[in-house]
């Protein structure tokens, strides 16, 4: 298959390098010409994923005609900022009918679209697009380490032969119908990830750890069946597999936010020390704006965005989650959301 990859991030080259290794012709975008040319050169992506060599059969380019050219699966790996900009360079580029998948996490800012649903706003005509997520460090993938995630979209039948068709010995690749479940769990497991992160930095243990897991996984939960979802997904792979790996993980970028913070940095300060982009910072604000919406309680969600707004410290954030009222462990409690 002829795949064509947009975003020369980290993940975005761990995919293409990844598809390329198991017989697929690959193209890699990026929207910076100097960027392909260093890749092109060195035969590696120094600045997001250094010491990985691209295989032959993958070629990065900078011209999005070029990339187009004879694909067959588009992959969008961009922030979800930038993924409807992305997709209508791809339109205006004639490849509005190409089948795609939106590798990426969170929520479009201001709209509160999923990928999904952005895919859908922009390419309305085309009837193969969906989504990959699940547990999966970039890194780890293009060490050719194993992983599962799952791909979720708009037509069944194709989402399963594909699955079918990429599945290898390294990803293993698993269908599902519920595109909004996988979608919520993916954005909502990288707010708890900062969480987690911001847990560990300031010493609160393991035991603070498991708790805030799976009081983070009941939020997901929450949020993903007042969206539409079906329960059952935040206990798979994009739920909580990629909420164990995410709140974990030394590799996780959302949780090394939480651990800066932790150590008295500013939001600014950890993400330009970060140099990647951590996709649950903006979608704290949306997942909050979500949760008013729904009515929905969303207390993890709440404290940091109140920590990011600047009304709560750091240093007060456990305490003044557990000391909330007390309830049953599968109460529904009543929204008690910030309106601002």
């Amino acid at each position: 298959m002829n795949i064509t990859v947009l975003g020369a991030g980290a993940w975005g080259t761990a995919l293409a390098v990844h598809f390329a290794v198991h017989g697929h012709r690959t193209a890699l975008w990026t929207r910076n010409p100097e960027h392909a040319a260093q890749m092109r050169l060195h035969r590696e992506n120094r600045r997001y994923l250094p010491d990985v060599a691209l295989p032959a059969q993958l070629s990065p380019h900078s011209e999005l005609a070029d990339a187009l050219r004879g694909c067959e699966l588009l992959l969008a790996v961009v922030p979800v900022a930038a993924l409807r900009g992305c997709m209508e360079a791809v339109r205006g580029a004639g490849g509005a009918g190409i089948p795609v998948l939106a590798a990426c996490k969170g929520f479009e800012p201001q709209s509160g679209l999923l990928p999904f649903q952005v895919l859908a706003q922009v390419l309305p005509d085309n009837g193969k697009t969906g989504v990959l997520s699940g547990p999966s460090f970039a890194q780890e993938l293009a060490r050719q380490l194993p992983c599962a995630v799952c791909l979720a979209g708009n037509d069944a039948a194709w989402i399963r032969a594909l699955s079918a068709e990429l599945n290898t010995a390294v990803m293993r690749l698993y269908a599902n119908e519920d595109v909004v479940g996988v979608c919520v769990g993916g954005a909502v497991k990288n707010v708890m990830a900062i969480a987690a992160g911001l847990s560990d930095g300031l010493g609160l243990g393991m035991n603070a750890r498991a708790a805030l897991m799976t009081r983070g996984l009941a939020e997901m939960n929450r949020l993903a069946v007042a969206m539409g979802a079906q329960e059952t997904t935040m206990m798979g792979l994009s739920g909580m597999g990629d909420l164990l790996l995410t709140c974990t993980g030394a590799l996780s970028r959302n949780r090394q936010v939480g651990l800066a913070l932790a150590q008295g940095q500013t939001l600014p300060q950890a993400l330009a020390a970060l140099r990647h982009v951590a996709e649950g910072v903006p979608a704290v604000a949306e997942v909050c704006r979500a949760a008013r919406h729904y009515r929905i309680d969303m207390p993890v969600s709440q404290a940091l965005f109140d920590l990011f707004e600047g009304r709560t410290a750091a240093a007060d954030i456990a305490a003044r989650l557990m000391r909330r009222e007390p309830t049953g462990e599968h109460t529904r409690a009543p929204a008690q959301i910030s309106e601002k």
